[in-house]
């Protein structure tokens, strides 16, 4: 993959994050009188950005030199993400978790969670579009491959798998819930990465 095409996918990226932030902005000035409609839009902003930039993400896996490059991309991705979503969960199990201990109300939860899976179905439907206008080499394809497995296991194996990262996750999380936020985002990112290798 030539260089210009991946300037075209962080180009693309970089798009996606900066919009999401101005929507993000502007939803907080004008909807702060409707705090469920501005709960709802924040988190299904926060969420179609990360799932937008994980679908782009995924065709940029195979960058030469492997897997440097798309490790360090996912690194700084994460700690993009991690400092422009700041008060988003943007996944149902980061939203659960708070629910099942008190911390956030079951409706205001659901709410949440309805949204992440509606910016879910946005992401993927837009991602879709964007391929198919067919701005780069590995847009080509990707329509194509559809769902496939990177892991290349078998889906017993990769449950397993993601349990356990899953459980190692959350366990990080909560014991560094009391560090600086601005190291919080690098350790999690570095973590994130991290288990994306082992992966």
């Amino acid at each position: 993959m030539a260089v210009g095409e991946v300037g075209t996918s962080l180009l693309l990226m970089a798009s996606i994050v900066v919009t999401v932030g101005l929507c993000r902005r502007l939803t907080r000035r004008r909807l702060r009188f409707h705090p469920r409609l501005c709960t709802f839009l924040l988190e299904m902003f926060s969420t179609f950005q990360i799932c937008a930039c994980t679908n782009e993400l995924f065709l940029l896996g195979n960058v030469e030199p492997k897997p440097h490059t798309s490790l360090t991309l996912t690194y700084g991705f994460t700690v993009l993400h991690g400092l422009t979503l700041t008060g988003s969960t943007c996944n149902p199990c980061g939203t659960l978790q708070p629910m099942w201990s008190g911390g956030i109300p079951v409706k205001l939860g659901g709410l949440k969670i309805g949204a992440q899976f509606v910016a879910a179905v946005l992401a993927r439907a837009f991602m879709h579009f964007i391929w198919s206008l067919r701005m780069a080499e590995p847009h080509f394809g990707a329509l194509s491959q559809g769902c496939s497995n990177p892991m290349q296991t078998t889906e017993t194996q990769a449950f397993c798998i993601e349990l356990l990262f899953s459980v190692v996750f959350q366990l990080t999380v909560l014991r560094v819930e009391n560090v600086n936020p601005k190291y919080r985002v690098h350790l999690i990112a570095l973590l994130i990465t991290m288990l994306v290798y082992a992966g």
